[in-house]
């Protein structure tokens, strides 16, 4: 499974000391992000590939409060996918120090061709890094 530690920083909390909701959906895009990387597929060989990840939904259910000096782990789990690879939605949670689930995002996306600015089917490649991400489920309340 695919984790990634993130701190919680000083510009991640908002007046009341809560970490805002926005930076939720930040750790989310850092870890997917790092995953792409990780396994060959770094912004810089995204563009030579002339193709990049878009979102058309992202959603995050708040299950715990996150503080301040933290260290998170982000999960990336995959959710359904086209068999083409072309459209698919994945899963983060995200589990505070405790390793208590204290997040989860759903994103919907697609593979977009950076020249044309339409839709693409991405390399084979990419699709299979895709396919072997453990599984994910949408969350429901009350089943952690």
């Amino acid at each position: 499974m695919f984790q990634k530690k993130i701190d919680v920083r000083w510009a991640d909390v908002d007046q009341n000391r809560h970490v805002r909701h926005s930076a939720y959906y930040d750790y989310g895009a850092h870890a997917r992000m790092s995953f792409f990387a990780e396994k060959g597929f770094k912004p810089k060989s995204m563009l030579q590939l002339g193709i990049g990840p878009i979102l058309f939904k992202e959603e995050c259910t708040f299950i715990k409060e996150l503080k301040l000096g933290e260290t998170v782990t982000v999960n990336l789990l995959k959710g359904d996918m086209l068999p083409d690879g072309s459209r698919w939605s994945l899963h983060h949670e995200i589990f505070n120090t405790k390793g208590e689930k204290s997040a989860h995002i759903t994103i919907k996306g697609a593979w977009i061709d950076l020249k044309l600015r339409k839709l693409a089917i991405p390399p084979k490649e990419l699709v299979e890094v895709m396919i072997n991400l453990d599984q994910g489920e949408a969350y429901e309340y009350g089943k952690s």
